[in-house]
């Protein structure tokens, strides 16, 4: 048997920041190398970020992450770890861009994996599964591979171990290279992701990895991605896992971490490989001389989040990540007193730190007192930058000049503070954050250049019955939303005594029906036949049919749930299908 001291750099890269992405991978190898670490491996697409979308499609945007993966070998060489076996994700081609739906394509694009080792890229892996569903469109952008890398390491006391590369969803794919690497008979699976977080996909990951494990006949190295790519967000949950399914060492979830683990492997003895196998074998030899390590080292396993604390670390991520990511370093936030503007305007204290949000009071003459009394207790204890601006007196100047009533004096007034909000986050400098939950966009309950503007949304994917939860559970951290907030019936103040429940149904039953309707995509009879009430599913397939072309205009929200409003759901405009009995 052989040892082996294996690094997994669970960190957080920008995409397009090859020289910021470059840097980080040599920061936390310089940390792997200071553990004594004798292979590191980084995640999928590190030194790009991850998607990339249509960047794939600019040749020089393909030439400057082909030189980055070059450049970056050469620097951990001088930084003095050229010994060091890394392994770093990246974009490659061989070919020019593919055309989209072209799937007999032999050359294109290809999402990479690279060994960099003594200044040179020692081997190279390319994708071989490409995902095509939910978020995932990595068969427009990329050709797959049809071989298997298995790097033959040769340690310093003498001893040789195989190792099999895969990217992503190779792992969730059986019978793929999987089987390929237990027909190597290869001691190791290194498995490098960009997995994106949804509620619960950690419970999914571990039986998952299990399997692959057992499949190969191989201690299986998970690494995921962690951090905020616009509307995605990655959770890290990065894992070890031997062939017997016992779980090894495992990282922390949402947030950067090196999980530094010894692997006892078996010597690599396979010379000769079957030929009858659905992916062909590519052997790649190394010697390295990185000393072995002189004490015993486990990564552990790190305790899971329940539940809302999970979705919360999440929501914050996400928010942080987009603002910094973007250049931005404020967020302006409209409080109403309410619980969704409550909510987020904690996500941002917790993501930015009290002092680097604003939150403006803008009550008209149906704001109740107790509502203005909430705000303003919500941002004294956040100790975020509070600001009060009445806008009856706006409203009343458009309404002296313009004959309007009922809905659309009801929208004026959110349009009025729409206009505020954007004034000053162009005048200081601020990012201005939407609070409408999943529930308000699935039916449209929203007033488009209204309270729905805004360059970034923390509720968009959770809904109105969640947010309520997120509350009490934030509360139990510190309790910083004011109570009423949280229980007082929600309310637009758009008019007198107006509750949403005047508008929509009560929140529990419509957020059961939109998760069948939406998440499952159940039809009008199988919602009728699961136990809702007809006329109320009636109701709210008109409303949320009808206002797809609200959710088109919304602002980008990060995506906690199998099925987010974005690229999850993709429905057209302009449709004229309605779901009827019978």
């Amino acid at each position: 048997m052989a040892n082996l001291r294996l690094a997994l750099a669970q960190v957080n890269p920008t995409v397009g920041d090859l020289a910021g992405n470059a840097l980080l991978v040599r920061e936390w190898t310089a940390r792997a190398a200071a553990q004594q670490a004798q292979l590191v491996a980084f995640t999928e697409m590190v030194l790009t970020g991850y998607p990339v979308e249509d960047l794939v499609f600019r040749e020089s945007f393909v030439a400057a992450s082909r030189q980055a993966v070059q450049r970056l070998a050469a620097e951990l060489v001088t930084d003095g770890f050229g010994e060091l076996a890394v392994i770093v994700g990246y974009l490659d081609a061989d070919g020019p861009a593919k055309l989209g739906s072209d799937s007999t394509a032999t050359i294109g694009p290809r999402n990479a994996l690279a060994v960099l080792h003594r200044g040179r890229v020692a081997a190279r892996y390319f994708k071989h599964h490409l995902p095509n569903y939910g978020v995932f469109d990595e068969d427009r952008y990329f050709v797959p591979g049809k071989s298997l890398t298995v790097l033959r390491a040769g340690l310093l006391d003498g001893s040789n171990v195989d190792i099999a590369l895969t990217v992503c969803e190779d792992i969730w794919q059986a019978g793929g290279p999987f089987a390929v690497a237990a027909a190597a008979q290869v001691g190791l699976v290194v498995n490098i992701n960009a997995s994106p977080y949804e509620l619960n996909k950690d419970d999914q990951r571990l039986p998952l990895v299990q399997r692959r494990a057992a499949e190969a006949g191989a201690i299986v190295a998970y690494v995921n991605t962690v951090g905020g790519q616009d509307e995605l967000v990655f959770d890290g949950d990065s894992m070890i896992v031997a062939p017997d399914r016992t779980l090894l060492a495992r990282g922390p979830q949402l947030a950067e971490a090196l999980l530094v683990h010894d692997l006892t492997l078996p010597e690599a003895t396979a010379e000769f490989y079957p030929s009858d196998l659905p992916m062909s074998i590519e052997r790649v030899e190394i010697q390295t001389a990185w000393g072995e390590p002189t004490a015993p080292a486990s990564a552990g396993i790190a305790a899971r989040l329940e539940d809302e604390a999970e979705i919360w670390a999440a929501l914050v991520l996400g928010l942080r990540d987009y603002i910094h990511k973007n250049g931005a370093k404020s967020a302006l936030i409209a409080v109403s007193g309410g619980i969704d503007s409550a909510v987020v305007a904690t996500i941002a204290a917790d993501a930015l730190g009290g002092a680097n949000v604003v939150g403006i009071s803008m009550p008209s003459g149906h704001s109740s007192q107790h509502s203005r009394d909430d705000a303003e207790a919500l941002a004294t204890n956040l100790g975020i930058d509070y600001r009060v601006e009445p806008i009856q007196h706006m409203v009343d100047a458009f309404l002296a000049n313009l004959n309007l009533s009922g809905l659309a004096v009801e929208n004026l007034q959110a349009r009025v503070r729409g206009v505020i909000l954007m004034a000053v986050s162009n005048q200081e400098g601020h990012l201005v954050l939407t609070t409408g939950n999943k529930s308000e966009l699935a039916v449209g309950y929203s007033t488009l250049y209204g309270d729905s503007v805004g360059a970034y949304n923390p509720l968009k994917d959770v809904p109105k019955t969640l947010v309520w939860k997120l509350a009490r559970w934030r509360n139990t951290v510190s309790p910083v939303i004011p109570e009423s907030s949280i229980t007082k019936p929600p309310s637009a103040e758009l008019r007198p005594g107006q509750l949403d429940t005047d508008s929509l149904p009560e929140y529990d039953k419509l957020d059961l029906i939109l998760a069948d309707y939406i998440d499952a995509d159940l039809g009008r009879d199988s919602l009728v036949a699961k136990g809702h009430e007809p006329a109320l599913v009636d109701k709210v397939l008109r409303l949320v049919d009808g206002a797809e072309y609200k959710r088109r205009q919304s602002a980008p929200g990060t995506k906690i749930s199998f099925k987010s409003f974005g690229r999850d759901r993709r429905l057209p405009i302009t449709n004229r299908f309605r779901e009827i009995s019978g």
